[in-house]
């Protein structure tokens, strides 16, 4: 039970940057600059095209090829940050799906008020998408959770990775991950 707080953390932490890659994906999404555009669709598809596994996998491997920095990163954010990046792409369309759902006659009515196109997405738009997406962004939360998990095969600390310790070293593995599915 003691992976659970650092659980709790990776899955928090993991949505609230999930929702500023969703944010910025569901804005470029529905861009009219085609290089913007086509940035955030390829982001979409490129991320909604591989296991989350691999994207992990990547970030904890491959990364610190890329960017010689990444090497020194605590494996909790480098999970975070593959989580989140994950699960940005797929709320992308939840975003923009959210945002389009916001009556044109709202837009138009704001417009005619005078509003700028930046107060016209803050004030009118995103108040309204807010309450259209909140379902579904609860829906994406509880799959983190569950999701999770697989940072333990980067060895993050949390709660499948302590289940899995503990019941190999006391050889009761399945009593271990019987109680972490309790948990989860």
């Amino acid at each position: 039970l003691g992976g659970v707080p650092i659980t709790i953390v990776i899955s928090v932490a993991s949505i609230l940057l999930a929702i500023v890659f969703a944010l910025l994906g569901a804005m470029g999404r529905i861009s009219t600059v085609a290089p913007v555009y086509a940035l955030a669709t390829l982001y979409v598809s490129l991320v909604r095209g591989t296991p989350l596994i691999v994207q992990i996998f990547f970030v904890w491997l491959a990364l610190p090829t890329i960017w010689p920095a990444a090497s020194g990163i605590d494996l909790i954010w480098l999970g975070i940050f593959a989580l989140g990046f994950n699960y940005g792409a797929y709320m992308t369309e939840i975003f923009r799906a959210g945002i389009q759902a916001v009556p044109r006659g709202q837009r138009e009515a704001a417009a005619a008020l005078g509003l700028t196109q930046q107060r016209i997405m803050a004030r009118v738009v995103m108040p309204q998408a807010v309450r259209i997406v909140t379902p579904a962004v609860g829906n994406e939360f509880i799959a983190m959770i569950k999701d999770s998990a697989l940072v333990s095969f980067i060895g993050v600390q949390e709660l499948m990775w302590r289940a899995s310790t503990v019941g190999k070293s006391k050889f009761h593995n399945f009593e271990t991950l019987l109680l972490a599915a309790a948990v989860y």
